[in-house]
């Protein structure tokens, strides 16, 4: 089968150097220009898009340190509450016990000063009989314009006046 094509029917040489020559430019734009061309794409797309990429990665874990930022700031604010509250219980607790031995301090001392006051107050009390007494044996003295301090020594008259009292 011998088919005519005419001007389209190739010469065998022109046919081997043909496709060897496009064999060798398909190896040739394979092996050594295509890897340049993705190379050189993937370095656009990394400069461009992938910048773009990394940034926002960035960007994400800026915002999750951001956010564990703020909860371990409203961790330690709310432990700073807590430890507040604590103090402020103890020293209102500090307080209640200063006033309660306060309290106590004051009532004994109050009763102290009582009793003081009442042994103070009899003493002076008898001291105030004794110089009356004397003061109206010397008074009476004067008005009968004789010394009565042995009369009134010897009655007791003076003592019986007061404990009547």
């Amino acid at each position: 089968m011998n088919i005519e094509l005419g001007p389209l029917s190739p010469e065998p040489f022109m046919l081997a150097l043909g496709l060897t020559l496009f064999f060798l430019i398909t190896w040739t734009l394979g092996h050594r220009i295509l890897p340049r061309v993705e190379r050189i794409q993937a370095e656009r797309w990394d400069a461009t898009e992938g910048r773009a990429e990394r940034a926002e990665a960035i960007r994400a874990e800026a915002e999750a340190a951001h956010d564990a930022g703020r909860q371990e700031l409203a961790q330690a604010r709310h432990e700073a509450a807590r430890i507040r509250q604590e103090y402020a219980e103890q020293g209102a607790a500090a307080v209640a016990a200063a006033r309660a031995e306060g309290i106590r301090d004051r009532d004994r001392l109050v009763t102290a000063t009582h009793a003081r006051i009442a042994a103070d107050q009899a003493e002076a009390a008898e001291q105030l009989r004794q110089d009356v007494g004397e003061l109206a044996v010397t008074l009476a003295g004067r008005v009968v314009g004789e010394p009565v301090h042995a009369v009134a020594a010897g009655r007791r008259t003076v003592d019986r006046f007061f404990r009547s009292r």
